[in-house]
């Protein structure tokens, strides 16, 4: 139920073979993918993985060098049970733009995000080039909000709120009392306390189209 992460590594340990293994598979996802378009980069913010990390996810992508050094200092079966030693591929800063970018935004249909044309919301992230990328990625030289420069190496210069987007599918309400009485069978809080209200949504709303209905349970 909810806060059973099972095998997750909560705290990463490179020498835990379960841990690195874990690690090997997730890059393995990410250089064995031929299309980028296909993939958005995520973590499992806040349970399993910080967003923090992602300065560092993209550091192993582009850098083969640094994912040979990172490997041989994981537990040693990791090299066995993984190809992650024999994947030569450097993702170019291009792909980085798709999977971080791009990509999200076309799978999530939101028209206005993940490009630089026109009706784009002018949200941008502007960085120094450095062979580092993970001190590259840390700290960007200028955060754009809706073309304002909010934040200028790391110092904020100005607040923006935007609209919480949400998703509100349609669903058989049939099935809401099987749900509820398998909620408070199992959950440790009422079914009430569960939905998101709109006090969540202070400066506005805006509801992202879906693609397809989401069939209930």
């Amino acid at each position: 139920m909810e806060a059973g992460c099972g095998i997750v590594p909560i705290s990463y340990k490179e020498k835990s073979f379960v841990h690195a293994l874990q690690w090997a598979i997730g890059l393995e996802w990410y250089l064995l993918m031929k299309d980028p378009w296909r993939i958005a980069m995520s973590t499992d913010h806040p349970n399993g993985g910080s967003f923090l990390a992602y300065p560092q996810i993209v550091h192993l992508l582009m850098d083969r060098t640094y994912r040979q050094e990172i490997l041989q200092r994981v537990h040693p079966r990791v090299l066995r049970r993984s190809t992650l030693q024999d994947l030569d591929r450097e993702y170019s800063l291009y792909e980085i733009a798709i999977i971080t970018r791009a990509s999200p935004a076309r799978i999530l249909g939101l028209k206005q995000k993940g490009h630089l044309g026109v009706g784009a919301d002018a949200d941008v992230a502007i960085y120094t080039p450095s062979v580092d990328k993970r001190a590259m990625f840390e700290m960007p030289r200028y955060v754009l909000k809706a073309g304002q420069v909010v934040v200028e190496q790391g110092e904020i210069r100005a607040e923006i709120y935007s609209p919480t987007l949400h998703v509100a599918p349609a669903y058989d309400a049939g099935v809401l009392p099987d749900i509820k009485k398998w909620f408070e069978a199992y959950y440790t809080i009422q079914f009430a306390n569960y939905p998101v209200d709109e006090n969540y949504m202070a400066h506005g709303g805006q509801t992202v189209a879906c693609s397809q209905s989401v069939p209930a349970g």
